[in-house]
């Protein structure tokens, strides 16, 4: 009989415990829908919940925090400065802080390195950079001491955070980036390891219909270990046991009870799925970030990013 256990706790550099698996609210074709997922969430035990201004629903998600009755102190939020906001990072936050009506924000991240300009996705701001961005972001941490309890980036690489921990007072307390078996990172996630950055993971199956959910691989490892365990528990599983915190998005009640429900897997079925990363085939990116057009990433290059260019990569029209 398989054997489930709850999502274990990472602690940040902070001291603050953050769960292992939280609710990842980015609900791009409705962003109000995630409210049935806040309520299941809340309802099957979930205490981390990650939002950004991007998502367009920090309201949505304050509403169902707050209608869910469980303690504020018992809750850990997160969300994100946007990249036409980098001028104005103490006014992003405010407007974060007031649309969640949350009391404080646990961790806001600077949701790129790359600022860009004001309603234009795809060109880059140069009259910026990450590192001055980051030094406005410590000054709303050491002015808003009961309002905001950590600081944090998203989308960093090696190269990125290398440079930013130069200049930096205050070390990130995570980097939030798109890591699964077909974006492995396993450098990156080492590298943050060392600097006391804990690393979460958003986009942990993919996007709808995703063929990691098929892969042979992971339905072999599936079958093998029987019961009700799905493609999609095995590779969550194998996320937290590497130490990395996932953020599967869900509305469904019954995927979102299963999504926390987590198994132990043997080193063998470790080994196997760090195995994919030995397949280039198989190396996808899923996030819908790359323009086609300008071949960038919110106005950066690959090599900007420090990101190696995958060999598969979904796409978005530039407006």
């Amino acid at each position: 009989m398989v054997e489930y256990h709850l999502a274990p706790f990472q602690t940040l550099n902070t001291g603050a415990k953050i769960s292992m698996v939280g609710l990842g609210c980015y609900s791009p074709d409705d962003p109000k829908a995630i409210i049935d997922g806040i309520t299941a969430a809340t309802k099957d035990g979930y205490t981390h919940f990650d939002t950004a201004s991007f998502y367009d629903n920090e309201e949505v998600v304050g509403e169902g925090l707050r209608a869910s009755g469980v303690p504020r102190e018992n809750l850990f939020v997160t969300t994100k400065l946007w990249n036409f906001d980098h001028h104005n990072v103490q006014e992003a936050f405010d407007k974060s802080l007031a649309k969640l009506n949350v009391d404080y924000i646990d961790l806001y991240l600077m949701h790129w390195p790359q600022a860009t300009k004001s309603g234009h996705m795809f060109v880059a701001d140069d009259t910026i950079n990450f590192i001055d961005t980051w030094k406005a972001m410590e000054k709303l941490f050491e002015t808003r001491p009961g309002k905001i309890k950590a600081i944090g980036v998203s989308n960093f690489s090696i190269k990125t955070l290398t440079e930013l921990l130069k200049h930096a007072k205050i070390v990130p307390a995570l980097n939030e980036i798109e890591t699964h078996p077909y974006n492995q990172e396993n450098e990156l996630i080492q590298f943050c390891r060392e600097k006391g950055i804990v690393v979460s993971a958003y986009t942990p199956l993919g996007q709808a219909n995703s063929p990691i959910l098929k892969d042979a691989d992971i339905v072999k490892i599936a079958e093998e270990i029987g019961g009700d365990v799905t493609p999609a528990k095995v590779v969550l599983s194998w996320n937290v046991q590497r130490g990395v915190v996932i953020l599967p998005k869900s509305s469904n009640p019954v995927r979102v009870k299963q999504n926390i429900e987590l198994i132990t897997l043997s080193d063998d079925h470790m080994q196997r799925i760090y195995n994919i990363s030995k397949d280039p085939n198989r190396h996808q990116r899923f996030a819908l970030v790359y323009d086609k057009a300008t071949e960038t990433v919110f106005g950066w290059t690959w090599e900007q990013l420090g990101w190696e260019k995958p060999t598969h990569v979904s796409c978005l029209e530039s407006a």
